[in-house]
């Protein structure tokens, strides 16, 4: 190769370098200002907590209050009315399997919303691991026709069924009881869910339940001891999507819950917006504390969460 063709070949390569570096650094750049986008909103939500009624809507915005009202916490905790200085259901009293509780507050919504969430989390893990089993791995009659069904109920709108639900759950007598919001977590999960786990199960080798079987596994111990272990990062990453949706719902505990010791902390929230103002210092102070759990929730399970997103399930 002759002086020239190197130059020329140095001179490519570099400038390939240089070009890639300015990508980088663009690239770099763009999601730093994304990312600032996207904190802003829970940067004012915290800033928020910290202030007193009048600073909210202060002009210039107030960023870092001055003194801060780390009062705002306990007072949205206990649900206290800035007027009166006084808790606002202090005088309530509710119960929870048999144990009665004098004082409605934060408390009560957190231990709803727990109770809520955490069995239908379980429900729905559960059941969608089994009905996604069965497309998945069973051959009977009609298989596709009730699989094609399946996938064909995430087409229609939640809205569509609301009223016949909340009329069959009224004739039940499960009006102002919690069983409409775990139930149906029972009886499926939802086609998502299901989609989700038939989807891992499928990127198992049958050759596994056929092995499986020689030894004298029935169908419940190849689903149990055989797949379920292999389905973590699936299994994490619907139980997540779950836990969250129930923490976060806010329509369906509006439908069918009416007494204030069993709202969620969803519906708890409302307590701070009247007909006569909002207090959002202390809606931002009892936001900021709900949404501890969720983040906690997402950095302990991220690993699991990306792969089942992947779907990826050989080990």
């Amino acid at each position: 190769m002759t002086d020239t063709n190197m130059k020329k070949a140095n001179g490519f390569w570099a400038s390939k370098k240089r070009s890639e570096r300015i990508t980088k650094i663009v690239v770099t750049v763009l999601l730093f200002i994304g990312a600032v986008a996207m904190m802003l909103p829970v940067v004012w939500m915290l800033s928020t907590s910290f202030k007193t009624r009048t600073d909210v809507f202060a002009v210039p915005p107030i960023w870092v209050p001055d003194p801060l009202h780390f009062e705002n916490y306990p007072n949205a905790w206990n649900i206290v009315d800035p007027q009166t200085g006084r808790a606002m259901f202090a005088g309530d009293s509710w119960e929870f399997f048999g144990v009665t509780i004098q004082g409605v507050n934060f408390t009560t919504y957190v231990i709803n919303t727990l109770f809520i969430s955490i069995s239908a989390c379980v429900g729905t893990t559960l059941s969608a691991a089994f009905v996604a089993f069965a497309f998945a791995r069973l051959r009977f009659p009609g298989r596709g026709p009730l699989w094609a069904l399946c996938l064909a109920t995430m087409m229609v709108p939640a809205q569509v069924t609301m009223i016949p639900q909340f009329v069959l759950f009224k004739t039940m007598g499960w009006y102002d009881t919690f069983w409409p919001l775990i139930v149906p977590a029972w009886l499926g999960g939802g086609a998502y869910y299901i989609f989700l786990m038939r989807q891992f199960f499928m990127t198992i080798p049958y050759e596994m339940d056929e092995a499986a079987k020689i030894d004298g596994c029935t169908n419940f111990g190849v689903f149990w001891r055989i797949l379920l272990p292999l389905c973590k990062p699936a299994l994490t990453t619907v139980a997540v999507f779950s836990f969250v949706a129930n923490w976060n719902d806010f329509l369906n505990p509006l439908i069918y819950l009416d007494s204030n010791s069993k709202k969620t902390l969803a519906l708890g929230l409302t307590n701070f917006v009247s007909l006569y103002g909002q207090d959002y210092h202390l809606l931002m102070a009892a936001s900021l504390i709900i949404s501890v759990p969720i983040a906690v929730m997402f950095l302990v399970g991220q690993r699991y969460f990306i792969q089942g997103i992947a779907t990826t399930g050989l080990k």
